[in-house]
């Protein structure tokens, strides 16, 4: 303990002052780590794979290099800075690479979780396997003899071993007797929309296969920051993929014979018809997430063979933000601040599925909120329930459309009204009648930019002169992954790539405009890639833009006429983040293509 305190201060990373508190404070810090680890099952048996050094000096969170308001110190950079002092090589565990038949098969799980080792794939004749003690001469002569094969060792952080021990060793057990013992492990007892999901500690103890297997699969979505979860029937085995910022990953693979008890189990949690196997189904539950409830919206549909299974997860960390966080810049802010603030009107966001409406409009409901003012929404479906807002779900089985309960709602005194999508002429009548009374209405549209929706609502037959006179503003917007923080570089854009831009590049060709992009490491999957930021096209329904709208001008025209009157464009959004040092520049040409046929 001590000598890895001295490494660190000799690195940079602790001050001598954060040195003497961690070398005073180390052994009532292990203990209570001791205790923590014990109350929570999880801390093996004998003294090797005990709390390291590392941990207990990570669990201090020391300001990084003692300096006030540094990120705290990580076992993640201690683990590291450790590997390079003992010449080992440093690895970070990337769980989509786990091969699980090649770890359960070299090692026993409490082999593992004694010695905090982990197999992590074959190099040739080699093994590589993950530890956390780099000293550990004993160990490696085990491995060797145990396993009878060449052994290159990687240093890990042990937390992250003992994790994916649990998982990988959990997992696979769950999914193996479940598809022995399929229909004696399926609970359908318990039919409360709150799911409590059993901790990945205590899931290990259980035997109940399926409900296991579904819960691990819960986890590792919250651990990834997954956005959906698809498990998909194939010819032979069953495919597990999660959407994690914007993009498909296949996780696991499951035995043909288990897809229908886990679709069963899903199907449960959610309150769906379990005999039900032929039509499509909407359902959805809540469950906990590190202390807030997290809704999950489950949606079947019968494929080729069987059911596929899609489970859309709804963080409210994520969905609702302080409308300052969602991505705008300074003047669009302030702009669409203007917009939702009036007290009537009609406001329009615009974007595909999938570029982030729902965040900015339950967002903007939040901020609208307050105890003197009622807003209400009309939502197919309630995407996350909010008890700050009067929901209403359409049903158009029983002719509870948009349009018919906008009707209704205008009888119930409200303030703010949120539909969830203008569709049809009667829904995009009743709002601009619902704005015209003195309502802010706020909407989606599924256009490609701002222009597009004024011509859009023309298209569904509204009078121009109840357009001009309702619309107040209309805010287009896309999603572009961000430069990964980890392994951001400096670059700069080609005379080339200034061109596809739109910039125009220097006479001389000189590569002068600098901007980021990821190399690509395990925290973002080697993508360069990491996280969601916003883009946004305002337009502000003036008085120029009142005369196009009357005289039924087309989208181009507006368009000309906004850019003037200063509009930013999508395109050039993109370009501020990339300028920022926020995006790259694949994802600005990705993610506006559309701009090239404006």
């Amino acid at each position: 303990m001590d000598e890895l305190v001295d490494l660190l201060v000799d690195k940079g990373l602790l001050s001598k002052e954060q040195a003497q508190d961690a070398k005073i404070r180390k052994d009532s810090q292990r203990a209570r780590l001791r205790i923590g680890q014990g109350n929570k099952g999880v801390r093996p048996k004998g003294d090797r794979a005990d709390v390291t050094a590392a941990e207990v000096i990570a669990s201090l969170e020391f300001p990084r290099g003692g300096v006030d308001g540094a990120v705290p110190l990580d076992e993640t950079e201690i683990v590291q800075c450790l590997a390079d002092d003992a010449g080992m090589p440093f690895k970070k565990i990337d769980p989509l690479t786990l091969d699980a038949a090649l770890i359960t098969s070299v090692i026993s799980l409490p082999f593992a979780r004694r010695t905090s080792v982990l197999p992590l794939e074959r190099d040739h004749d080699s093994l590589v396997m993950a530890v956390a003690d780099p000293y550990d001469e004993e160990l490696f002569d085990e491995l060797r003899r145990l396993t009878r094969t060449d052994i290159k060792l990687v240093l890990s952080p042990r937390t992250d071993i003992q994790r994916f021990i649990t998982e990988v060793y959990g997992f696979r057990r769950s999914v193996a007797r479940a598809a022995k013992e399929i229909a004696p492990t399926i609970d359908l007892g318990n039919l409360e929309q709150l799911v409590q999901l059993g901790r990945v500690d205590e899931i290990e103890a259980n035997d109940q296969h399926v409900v296991n297997a579904v819960d691990y699969i819960l986890h590792y979505a919250f651990n990834q920051r997954a956005s959906d979860i698809h498990i998909e029937p194939k010819r032979e085995h069953s495919q597990v993929r999660m959407r994690i910022d914007g993009v498909l990953h296949d996780i696991y693979r499951i035995p043909k014979q288990v897809h229908p008890a886990m679709a069963s189990r899903i199907k449960m949690l959610s309150r769906l018809d379990l005999a039900e196997r032929r039509r499509p189904q909407d359902g959805r539950f809540k469950t906990n997430k590190d202390g807030d409830e997290v809704e999950m919206r489950v949606s079947t549909l019968p494929v080729a063979f069987g059911e596929k299974i899609v489970i859309r997860i709804f963080d409210p960390t994520i969905l609702i933000k302080n409308i300052a966080d969602l991505g705008f810049e300074q003047d669009c802010y302030r702009q669409y601040l203007e917009f939702i603030e009036r007290p009537n009107g009609l406001v329009l966001v615009t974007g595909p599925t999938g570029s982030g409406k729902t965040t900015t409009l339950y967002s903007t409901l939040r901020h609208l909120s307050s105890a003197d003012v009622n807003i209400t929404s009309i939502e197919d479906p309630i995407e996350m329930v909010i008890e700050d807002f009067n929901q209403i779900a359409v049903q158009p089985k029983i002719g509870l459309d948009f349009a018919s309960v906008l009707k209704h709602i205008l009888r119930q005194d409200p303030d703010i009204i949120m539909v969830g999508e203008i569709r049809d002429p009667e829904t995009a009548n009743q709002a601009i009648q619902a704005a015209l009374t003195g309502h802010l209405v706020v909407s989606t549209l599924h256009t490609t930019d701002t222009a597009s929706s004024i011509t859009r609502l023309l298209e569904l037959g509204l009078n121009p002169f109840l357009i001009s006179s309702t619309l107040v503003g209309v805010v287009a917007q896309r999603l572009v992954r961000c430069v990964c923080e980890k392994c951001r570089v400096e670059t700069f854009l080609t005379p080339e790539e200034q061109s596809l831009l739109g910039i125009e590049p220097p006479e001389s060709g000189d590569r002068t405009l600098k901007v980021w992009h990821g190399e690509g490491c395990v925290e973002c999957r080697g993508t360069g890639l990491y996280g969601r930021d916003a883009i946004f096209e305002m337009l502000e329904v003036n008085d120029n833009i009142r005369e196009l709208i009357n005289s039924r001008a087309d989208a181009a025209e507006i368009m000309r006429a906004a850019r003037a009157d200063g509009t930013v464009s999508l395109r050039e959004a993109a370009v501020r983040k990339l300028a920022n040092g926020i995006t790259s520049f694949d994802e600005v040409i990705r993610i506006t293509v559309d701009e090239d046929q404006r």
